[in-house]
């Protein structure tokens, strides 16, 4: 992507995010940022901890168990973001703090069936409704809400999305938006196990339009560490 140190591409991004934050009357502060590890070494991630990030989002267990024992003397708040597998479950929910790729109605159970207290996570959205990626649809969620709610061990403070590829970043805005008040109608029902806070959307290529359009988190890999 580019010689710059992750220090530079942090200072690039986080001027970015304040522009966007500015355009619609937000704080920095009330954007996060979570640095995606796939593919990095530690020593990028200790340096994108140093500049503030202290957020983490891994795809791969046994990557992840690299990247928590190289960088155990730091407070990094580890999220799962990768594809949720039945088998691995129980070592996902043992080993991160929180899992943002909650994909459908299964994982769901899954969780519930193996916690006893409250677990809060994201719940993935195929925006797109592509097929090679996971989530609920939009009406696929609409459907399951009834049954969801009864998964009391499981509660949904957040979402979190892929909008398809697209070569402007500004046709992902429509996708942003429709996720935003997915949001703001589910909130709405006032359901006992969603309290939707958190929007997790935008990536390095889009990351200030996800902003403009409601996300609260973003996640940045090759804007921030440079190509793997």
């Amino acid at each position: 992507m580019n010689n710059m140190t992750v220090t530079e591409n942090y200072n690039k991004i986080a001027l970015k995010v304040a522009s966007a934050c500015e355009r619609i009357g937000k704080k920095p502060s009330d954007i996060e940022l979570v640095g995606v590890c796939k593919g990095q070494s530690s020593d990028k991630l200790r340096e994108a901890y140093e500049c503030g990030i202290k957020i983490m989002g891994e795809n791969k267990t046994q990557e992840a168990e690299i990247h928590r024992h190289d960088l155990e003397d730091l407070d990094i708040n580890w999220h799962f973001i990768g594809k949720l597998q039945k088998n691995k479950i129980n070592r996902i929910l043992n080993s991160f703090d929180f899992i943002q790729s909650v994909d459908g109605v299964k994982s769901i159970e899954h969780i519930h069936k193996r916690v006893l207290d409250i677990r809060d996570v994201f719940i993935e959205i195929n925006i797109g409704e592509e097929k090679t990626k996971s989530g609920f649809t939009e009406n696929g969620l609409r459907k399951a809400l009834e049954y969801i709610k009864k998964l009391n061990r499981v509660k949904i403070i957040g979402m979190m999305a892929i909008p398809p590829s697209v070569d402007d970043p500004e046709d992902s805005r429509q996708y942003f938006r429709r996720i935003r008040a997915l949001k703001d109608e589910i909130n709405a029902l006032n359901l006992d196990n969603f309290d939707i806070q958190h929007l997790s959307m935008g990536m390095s290529y889009d990351y200030d339009i996800a902003i403009e359009e409601g996300a609260t988190m973003v996640r940045i890999g090759s804007a921030l560490f440079g190509r793997r």
